[in-house]
């Protein structure tokens, strides 16, 4: 038998195939990340309000690379999972679908929440526009925004989602779909289980400063960790405790916000 035909050939192969996924991963990210640095160098203040003083089409170019950046790393495991299986699906003669089509899916989901989040920021910001509301007020809603999503953090809802997060192999045996419109539906379908982990933590990036990179960075590792790191679910309980208590400090000491200096111009504008 061939080196080629083994197991050994086989599982040689698939290595590299995965060394070669998880490179384009890293690299996709990696330039993902140096775009929006370069995005946020070029902004002033003004920009920290929840549109960035982008229209819809520009708002929604720097979300997908936002996500591009902070979620590919995040579904490393499950991509890597998902293309194992159809690996050995073609290794057996088997019909199999491309890695890039369940990715496709999966984006799509962070797309469409994209619109979402421009509709809500583009509302936010005309709302806070016609009440005049003060730079302290419009912080102190942002500690809200902080508490609610520390409150998801600990919920019911938000375990399942990561329960499902953290075992590609389970959700991979549970919802398999053959052919490429299966692959879709399985992206979709990871992709709506990853947006219920993680949504209420982007959305506190709007009080953050949804183009603050350091809190970015630390959103993107927390959402690393409780997706992989042995401890995940105990990380996702303190550190939604941990946005309990800074949202209530916010509430008590607006200044505490990172984006208060800007957090009026909504209202100045």
């Amino acid at each position: 038998m061939s080196e080629r035909g083994s197991p050994l050939g086989n599982a040689g192969s698939l290595t590299l195939q995965r060394n070669i996924i998880v490179a384009l991963l890293i690299a996709v990210a990696a330039a993902a990340w140096a775009m929006l640095i370069r995005q946020r160098a070029g902004m002033d203040m003004p920009m920290n309000t929840p549109t960035m003083g982008m229209n819809a089409p520009l708002f929604l170019a720097a979300w997908t690379i936002m996500m591009i950046a902070m979620m590919f790393p995040t579904a490393a495991p499950m991509i890597l999972t998902f293309h194992q299986v159809q690996a050995g699906r073609r290794g057996r003669g088997e019909a199999f679908v491309s890695t890039w089509v369940f990715l496709g899916g999966y984006m799509l989901v962070w797309g469409l929440a994209g619109v979402v989040a421009f509709a809500g920021a583009a509302g936010a910001e005309r709302i806070a526009g016609q009440a005049e509301m003060s730079a302290a007020t419009a912080a102190r809603i942002g500690g809200v925004l902080l508490i609610v999503a520390g409150a998801y953090q600990l919920s019911p809802l938000k375990d399942l989602c990561l329960t499902k997060c953290r075992s590609p192999m389970s959700f991979i045996l549970v919802s398999w779909r053959d052919g490429q419109w299966g692959a879709v539906r399985m992206g979709l379908e990871h992709g709506l289980f990853c947006l219920g982990c993680c949504w209420l933590l982007f959305l506190a990036l709007f009080p953050l400063g949804i183009m603050n990179i350091a809190a970015m960075a630390v959103v993107t590792l927390l959402i690393f960790t409780e997706k992989t790191f042995p401890a995940g679910k105990r990380i996702a309980t303190l550190s939604g405790t941990a946005l309990l208590l800074y949202g209530a400090v916010v509430l008590v000491f607006p200044q505490a916000l990172p984006t208060f200096p800007a957090a009026g111009a909504m209202a100045m504008d």
